[in-house]
């Protein structure tokens, strides 16, 4: 009697502790599953990664990859909608850049430079770093304003660059490879100096803001519109300076014509 007790009690036991290992087995099971579907989810890379390889079509394998990933993570259509559409407008500003790159890639295969170039060659007293002087004052006007053209890549390369490099062959010349890459810095450089001081004119900008919180750091406390007046002088000055040293530099570089 006391055997068979024995014996109940050690199948009882070993019941018992089958049963408590049954859970842990079945979330070791479920952790595997989740870490295999966590892989399938980066299927959309491989997707991309392979598509750009074999030179594809970008947008059919954007879309592919975007398909794949939003079934691997178990979304349906509607939460991908919502999903794409909560991306795009919490990254609305490069979205905007994307746009504005795609645009002006299709103006300038279809004769955008061109067309800047034999714009600036009916002025026949124009020059290269008078072409970048007056961009320059368009480019704060605007800036005071906010408003941005694409920077270098979406405006000044498509746009701004045929223009100068017209300026000089329309006076009959072959541009030199070495004034051409100073041009491309002085036209980037106006640019970037002309957008840097402008910006802040804009009251509530971020550039403005950064400063109003950098001098309430130090303890300054100061209002955007002083900050804006105060800036004004500075804006013109800095875009005056950087006009005539442009002008001057393309005007000593186009002596090596002669």
């Amino acid at each position: 009697m006391k055997k068979d007790h024995r014996i109940f009690w050690l199948h009882s036991g070993v019941v018992l502790r089958q049963l408590s290992r049954a859970p842990e087995n079945k979330k070791e099971t479920s952790r595997k599953v989740d870490t295999r579907m966590e892989y399938l989810k980066l299927l959309g890379i491989v997707i991309i990664i392979v598509g750009f390889a074999l030179k594809l079509d970008s947008i059919l394998i954007i879309v592919a990859a975007a398909l794949v990933t939003a079934i691997a993570g178990g979304l349906g259509p509607v939460e991908l909608l919502e999903t794409l559409g909560s991306n795009f407008l919490a990254n609305r500003s490069m979205a905007i850049f994307i746009i504005i790159m795609l645009v002006t890639g299709t103006l300038e295969r279809n004769g955008l430079r061109e067309a800047a170039a034999a714009l600036i060659g009916k002025f026949r007293g124009a020059t290269s770093g008078l072409v970048i002087g007056i961009y320059g004052v368009m480019r704060a006007i605007f800036a005071a304003f906010n408003v941005g053209f694409g920077g270098v890549a979406g405006f000044v390369r498509p746009v701004i660059m045929p223009m100068v490099e017209g300026a000089v062959t329309a006076r009959g010349k072959k541009l030199q490879e070495e004034h051409l890459e100073e041009l491309k810095g002085m036209a980037a450089g106006m640019e970037n100096v002309t957008w840097f001081f402008g910006q802040v004119l804009f009251v509530g900008g971020s550039g403005a803001i950064l400063v109003q919180n950098t001098l309430a750091g130090l303890g300054y406390e100061v209002e955007l519109g002083s900050l804006a007046a105060v800036e004004i002088p500075v804006c013109v000055i800095a875009t005056t300076l950087t006009i005539i040293f442009y002008y001057l530099k393309d005007k000593r570089m186009l002596k090596k014509y002669d």
